[in-house]
């Protein structure tokens, strides 16, 4: 019998010291809540078997990362409609931001862009967000030795020295670091330090059709260095209550920008996340955020999906790793609403 069954064999009255024996010493009935004995029995074969186990896992999964031209994807009509057609760049800025976290700013980062390289588009996505769910998600393992946008923004480093070739198809990335979360503190005497993250942008800018920002859950420095660097912003809204709260503040962070920093800067929309139709609260936010947005809201709206929250820990954008699923048809349909609203500002 596994250690695991031993684990599950009895639910009844399961408590912290047996579990810990069951790990440790392969006995479900030797439940002794000694400090040290525990201690004693850590580098036992079962533990280290276990540690084993969950490293192997993790490698399999960092090694699942598919490259581009190996994925087979159904071709519709439709979609013959958004390829790219012609050699010029549309240079678009987009910046993806909430000042609330969990509502989708990095899944629909890595999602959007992914696609837009699929269509043709030569994209390039910033991850300015300290947490890095951008850069993990497409399959990027940070190295302390390496650079990432930390040192652009700080250290004034050039980015064609920074951003990174992920395996998918015309797209690249300048990834993140755990060092961001000092960045703010840092740039506080710094001179012109809203414009850092355009500085740097402004000379790659024309290289690219698609430039997309994926922003930290505040609306401190990083975020304000990223709505002044960006023509537009996407807000992704979650289909829940709380997601509500903080977006009159966002809007008037936006509009106090566009005033003061950036006054190219537009709403391109929100795009509401996470939807269950189960739910009858997600109808009325979805209401609630019309009343807000007005026209500017995306038709797409993303469901609240499993394979969508099972793609990041493979390091694969949704299209790479079940483009049938009802969340990779979704962000399909949204980054075609995003081509297709970018296609006619160009015009």
């Amino acid at each position: 019998m596994s250690v695991f069954n031993k684990l599950f064999k009895n639910k009844k009255d399961i408590s912290y010291s047996k579990v810990e024996n069951i790990l440790y010493n392969n006995n479900p009935n030797n439940i002794n809540d000694n400090s040290n004995n525990n201690k004693e029995n850590k580098g036992s074969k079962n533990y280290n078997d276990i540690n084993n186990f969950v490293k192997s896992i993790k490698n399999k999964n960092s090694k699942l990362v598919d490259n581009s031209n190996m994925i087979n994807i159904e071709i519709n009509s439709d979609d013959n409609n958004y390829f790219k057609k012609d050699n010029i760049l549309l240079k678009k800025i987009i910046a993806i931001a909430n000042r609330k976290g969990g509502v989708g700013k990095s899944t629909t980062a890595v999602n959007l862009t992914s696609y837009l390289g699929y269509f043709g588009y030569k994209t390039l996505i910033i991850d300015i967000d300290p947490q890095s769910n951008s850069t993990s998600g497409l399959g990027i393992s940070y190295n302390s030795e390496k650079s990432s946008i930390y040192n652009v923004i700080i250290g004034g480093e050039e980015v064609e020295k920074v951003k990174v070739k992920t395996d998918f198809s015309n797209l690249e990335i300048i990834p993140s670091s755990i060092q961001l979360a000092g960045a703010e503190v840092e740039l506080v005497a710094s001179m012109k330090r809203e414009y850092k993250l355009k500085e740097a942008i402004d000379k790659i800018k024309n290289d690219y059709d698609y430039i997309i920002i994926d922003c930290p859950p505040a609306l401190g420095l990083l975020t304000i260095n990223a709505l002044s660097a960006a023509d537009e912003v996407i807000i992704p809204i979650q289909c829940e209550y709380y997601a509500l709260e903080g977006l009159g503040q966002l809007l008037n962070t936006i509009q106090l920008v566009k005033n003061n920093l950036n006054s190219e800067l537009e709403i391109a929309g929100a795009l509401m996340t996470m939807y269950d139709p189960r739910i009858k609260l997600a109808d009325q936010v979805i209401s609630e955020v019309k009343k807000y947005f007005s026209n500017k809201i995306y038709n797409t709206i993303i469901p609240r999906n499993v394979r969508l929250s099972e793609a990041p820990s493979y390091g694969k954008p949704i299209l790479h790793y079940d483009p049938e699923c009802k969340g990779a048809q979704a962000y399909k349909s949204f980054a075609k609403e995003v081509i297709e609203n970018g296609t006619k500002r160009t015009r």
